[in-house]
């Protein structure tokens, strides 16, 4: 799974802004880790460099977009990097050509970068103005956002199979309608953030009797709710893991999250035909956050290779070859 969730990756996109101008003046930008492999050289529409972080679910729909991509008559290669501060200046600059990306987590990293860490927020739990706020930070800088598709992949709360049952649990809203006393399995910073303990407080009016600081979506942190020790646990919506604990999610019905739906992010000038956001969208449309859970957990459970689950998801769907 990804190094942290988006709610985290947002609330750190400020603070990770303001040492961005000193890190690239000494690398410039040429530094990207080039961990991927030449996916067909020059196809007969031209080449394009897809990007992707350094995460399971980046590297997953990476491999989708390069796959779909080549099918479509373009030679592909992809570029994997650990960070969006290092890909995000490489694909204004068209080093890279197209990124799958996170609504709500870029217009924040975009909305830091442009006006300052203590920015207003300019995200929200509404995808299409949080996709029309990214519209307009994105391009100035010569990049054009394709349009959000149903998956998402944003933080998400789970408590115990058991605890659901016992008190009748399905949504964040149950939960704080039971007046239940709740122990939160997370990251320590999830004491101050919004989206987080504060949020579930005063939007649900959630008892949150305290945190207990052992990561987000951790083995540990699962685990301990599993056994009792805490009641909920701070996730994302696509943990391809939380069977292994007997786990479920409860809905975020009042939409406290902001909305990451998955989106494919393009350098205007390189990738900005048509055609290519005709063929990303065939995988937008289709792509559904169940889709990604199973992705993830084929590579990280079954240890699957990412470029073989996602060459079997595309020829399931009939959307490449076989």
């Amino acid at each position: 799974m990804k190094k942290f969730p988006h709610g985290i990756r947002t609330a750190a996109a400020a603070a990770a802004v303001v040492g961005l101008a000193a890190g690239l003046t000494a690398c410039g930008g040429d530094s990207l880790e080039n961990k991927g492999s030449e996916k067909g050289g020059g196809g007969k529409k031209g080449s394009l460099v897809v990007g992707s972080a350094g995460f399971t679910e980046s590297k997953v729909l990476a491999e989708l977009y390069s796959q779909l991509l080549k099918d479509a008559g373009y030679g592909t290669s992809i570029k994997t990097v650990e960070n969006r501060e290092l890909y995000e200046p490489s694909l204004e600059k068209g080093d890279i050509d197209v990124v799958p990306e996170y609504a709500a987590t870029l217009a924040e990293f975009l909305n830091a970068k442009k006006n300052g860490p203590k920015a207003k927020p300019v995200a929200s739990s509404d995808v299409e103005a949080t996709v029309a706020a990214l519209e307009k930070l994105a391009g100035p800088r010569g990049l054009k956002v394709l349009p959000a598709g149903a998956a998402v992949d944003q933080n998400a709360f789970a408590v115990s199979k058991e605890y659901a049952q016992k008190n009748k649990l399905k949504s964040l809203s149950d939960l704080g309608k039971a007046k239940l006393k709740v122990k939160i399995a997370a990251g320590d910073e999830c004491e101050v953030r919004p989206f987080c303990a504060p949020g579930l407080k005063k939007t649900y009016g959630i008892d949150v009797a305290g945190v207990d600081p052992k990561g987000v979506g951790t083995p540990q942190a699962k685990q301990a709710v599993k056994d009792g020790e805490d009641q909920l646990v701070l996730t994302t919506t696509t943990d391809a893991t939380l069977e292994n604990y007997d786990l479920v999610l409860l809905e975020d019905d009042k939409k406290l999250q902001n909305a990451d739906n998955i989106l494919p992010v393009v350098n205007s000038k390189e990738a900005g035909d048509k055609e290519i956001a005709d063929v990303l969208a065939k995988l937008t449309e289709t792509l559904s956050t169940q889709d990604l859970v199973e992705l993830n957990r084929k590579v990280d459970a079954e240890r699957v290779k990412e470029a073989d689950a996602a060459k079997e998801y595309l020829e399931s769907k009939g959307l490449i070859k076989k």
